[in-house]
């Protein structure tokens, strides 16, 4: 076994605690006789974050609130788009007590732009159990049984706030490891995810987890780049085993990948005088709690034409009732996750007394902007509430 690292028989490597401290950590000070041992990965990430690290808001705080706050947003968000959201909710939020008191249409509302916005319910769910429970909780084992807290980010509050030794282990530390290490093994296997955490909590520097977790998390993110890494200034160049064997671009290494569906949705501006209407989606599905124009869903694209000929179209209006309808805008591409949405937007004029769309919450067309929407919805909102439309 070259540096202790064996294949197991589906031929992905294996790692055990005891080999990976005699790889990772065995440079020995000869002619001692207890032999000192010297952690290379942490001492590097050490000297690399002296210099490099980012200042961000929720660094070099020890808040357990405002690092939860400051996780939860960057859980699917990158720093640039996520700082002026922290900031924004800190300000409205400072602490546990103003976010469990808080309105969910306003949390949402804050939320908004952010995608993934079960976060959002989560984070507001977890609140109001804290704020029950008398606070943020002290333990590793409370922090994670709040809602929407996973090991990771369960580990990175009590690192960062607490001190306490659990390793962080997140895309950027899968990334720096398995190219620094060569690990093979996908990072969404049930191996891989337990060779990395096992590794992870083998190489965290226990004096400061908080610090050298911040360290290896930026380090992935500006130096150990999922694409173009800067390998040639890199202080690992000389040990890093994908760089030795050519295989940088290849590592990480997912054996899965996402099915993505695509949704075909027709939104319906009705404008009634100076009113409009929306729907709060409720359902088990993408933006629940969040507000939109009237919809309908197809299974295919419906060409304009057809669009009329609906019955659910038909069903929306009042016996006798002709609208004035025009289409705004036709195939909106937006791109989620696991689904990409292809979206009309149509207009409909309609007297102030209309009888249609009777199933809808009526408001004033200038509130709009009060109402948490999705993305998509707001582009369109940006688009029709033009002076000169």
């Amino acid at each position: 076994m070259r540096f202790g690292i064996a294949k197991s028989e589906m031929g992905f490597p294996f790692v055990s605690a005891l080999t990976f401290r005699y790889f990772c950590l065995g440079i020995m000070k000869k002619g001692t006789e207890q032999e000192e041992q010297v952690a290379p990965l942490a001492a590097g990430l050490h000297a690399w974050y002296a210099e490099n690290h980012r200042v961000l808001p929720w660094r070099g705080i020890t808040d357990a609130y405002r690092i939860w706050i400051s996780e939860i947003i960057l859980q699917q968000t990158r720093v640039v788009q996520g700082f002026e959201y922290y900031n924004r909710f800190i300000s409205r939020f400072p602490d546990v007590r103003s976010l469990a008191a808080a309105d969910d249409d306003e949390v949402m509302k804050l939320w908004q732009g952010l995608g993934y916005y079960s976060r959002a319910r989560n984070l507001h769910a977890a609140a109001r159990s804290m704020a029950g429970a008398g606070g943020f909780p002290k333990t590793y084992k409370e922090v994670l049984a709040l809602k929407g807290v996973g090991e990771y980010t369960a580990a990175a509050i009590c690192s960062f706030a607490y001190g306490m030794p659990y390793a962080v282990v997140d895309g950027n530390v899968y990334r720096v490891l398995s190219r620094w290490l060569g690990i093979e093994t996908p990072i969404d296997s049930a191996e891989g995810k337990r060779i990395f955490a096992e590794v992870a909590a083998e190489l965290l520097d226990k004096a400061q987890p908080g610090i050298y977790n911040q360290a290896i998390m930026d380090f992935g993110a500006l130096q150990c780049t999922p694409a173009s890494p800067n390998c040639m200034f890199c202080p690992f160049v000389d040990t890093c085993v994908a760089r030795q064997k050519g295989v940088v671009d290849t590592l990480p290494v997912k054996q899965h990948k996402a099915k993505v569906a695509n949704r075909y949705f027709n939104y319906i501006y009705v404008r009634m005088g100076a009113h409009t209407l929306i729907n709060k989606r409720t359902g088990n599905d993408i933006w629940k709690n969040l507000y939109e124009l009237p919809l309908i869903e197809t299974e295919n694209e419906v060409p304009e034409e057809k669009f009329y000929a609906l019955s659910r179209w038909r069903e929306m209006l009042a016996e006798g009732e002709t609208p004035l309808v025009r289409l705004v805008q036709k195939g909106v591409k937006h791109v989620l996750s696991h689904r990409v949405i292809y979206a009309n937007f149509y207009e409909v004029i309609l007297p102030e007394d209309s009888a249609s769309f009777a199933q809808y919450q009526r408001i004033r067309i200038e509130d709009l902007h009060k109402f948490a929407v999705s993305r998509l919805v707001n582009q369109f909102f940006s688009l029709i509430l033009k002076p000169d439309n």
